[in-house]
């Protein structure tokens, strides 16, 4: 990507509604149609084993999204619905995502506790096999703020979120919402050196999946997996030097 400044949050509410705050929700559920959970999600990707300060891939569209409704989008974030402070909805996410109508998109969306999830359009018209760096990561030295990266630049500014320091497990996966509507989204997304920060700023491991999220006939395929590396950290976003954990999410059609 460039950098070039954000695109202000100029999307209809119809845009922001389509891509608020399912992130972590992965609620159990099946692929297409009626054969998703309650709330329309379904997922396709790992949580990290443990908690850490951040989260990096490499996330490729593998081949055009198909969206009839909702969206479909691949990311990686931290958070979720009821892990902020207080029990309240906090996250950070970022990623590539597809909605009716709309060329894939790069996008950031934050919730802080006791506000609504607020979405970031930082660049449109992202091809099919084009590679992006994404990375959300807290920063060295100031505990509970966090930025969103993309190809090694800061794409939002700092974020607090109060009492997130260290507390939660990374995640990298594939979304899709069906908008409410019985229907069928179809996507492909590759991640590629998927690494965990160990401490503020970008101390990079190799990810190590835990929990799985796999719903329907929605498929994942491991390219390369690593467990975490001793030794000295890199503290470098663009360092090429990590052991990348690797996957592919896919819906089944």
């Amino acid at each position: 990507m460039r950098v070039r400044p954000l695109l202000a949050v100029l999307v209809s509410a119809s845009a922001v509604a389509a891509l608020v705050g399912a992130s972590t929700r992965a609620t159990a559920g099946r692929a297409c149609g009626d054969a998703i959970g309650d709330n329309g999600y379904a997922y396709a990707g790992h949580q990290a084993t443990s908690t850490g300060h951040g989260v990096r891939a490499t996330l490729t569209l593998v081949r055009e999204p198909s969206v009839a409704s909702g969206h479909v989008a691949g990311w990686v974030g931290v958070g979720g619905p009821g892990q902020g402070a207080n029990g309240q909805d906090a996250w950070i996410q970022a990623g590539v995502a597809s909605m009716p109508g709309m060329d894939p998109f790069i996008y950031a969306e934050i919730t802080r506790e006791g506000r609504e999830p607020e979405f970031i359009l930082l660049e449109q018209g992202v091809p099919v096999g084009k590679s992006h760096r994404i990375a959300v990561l807290e920063m060295s030295g100031r505990r509970g703020w966090w930025r969103v990266w993309v190809d090694d630049q800061a794409a939002t500014k700092p974020v607090r979120l109060r009492e997130s320091s260290g507390r939660w497990a990374p995640i990298a996966t594939a979304e899709s919402w069906n908008g409410g509507e019985p229907s069928c989204n179809t996507f492909s997304f590759r991640f590629e050196r998927v690494s965990v920060s160990y401490g503020g700023g970008g101390s990079w491991r190799p990810f190590v999946a835990g929990h799985r999220f796999l719903d329907g006939d929605y498929k994942l395929r491991d390219l390369a997996s690593a467990t975490a590396e001793t030794g000295a950290y890199r503290r470098s976003l663009a360092s090429d030097s990590v052991i990348p954990y690797a996957f592919v999410a896919a819906s089944g059609s």
